[in-house]
């Protein structure tokens, strides 16, 4: 699976660069993934907030788009933002046909995902508990 990361001052974006996305190439990127989250936030390899730019994806198959939908659940369950953005018609069709696409946080735009991981940022600053 080709993939390109860039590296932002406060997360990462990582565009997939396949035209057509398997469910093997899906498990593939959650490992990825997975990795990256797991890796010490003080190290280069780590993923704690991440934006997925999917605009080269003309296909998608079903089972990718269930383990997209629970790959970024695993990361707002660990109190990180992930947003997927730039989805061509289809593939934004297909997501809303699995039945995940209000699940999942999407964007038209990269600009437009990066603005929401800076909100949710302000939002953990705000909620955090003053005593901890």
């Amino acid at each position: 699976m080709r993939i390109k990361i860039d590296t932002k001052e406060r997360f990462k974006v990582i565009t997939i660069i396949e035209p057509h996305l398997t469910a093997r190439m899906a498990v593939e990127f959650s490992e990825i993934l997975k990795k990256g989250h797991e890796a010490d936030s003080s190290t280069a390899e780590s993923f704690t907030h991440l934006v997925v730019v999917m605009s080269a994806i003309q296909e998608i198959e079903k089972d990718g788009i269930q383990l997209l939908a629970s790959i970024q659940k695993e990361f707002y369950a660990q109190d990180h933002s992930f947003v997927y953005c730039s989805l061509q018609p289809v593939v934004e069709a297909a997501i809303k046909e699995a039945g995940v696409y209000d699940m999942m946080n999407i964007t038209p735009t990269e600009s437009e995902a990066w603005d929401i991981l800076q909100m949710e940022e302000i939002e953990r600053e705000l909620l955090k508990d003053p005593d901890a």
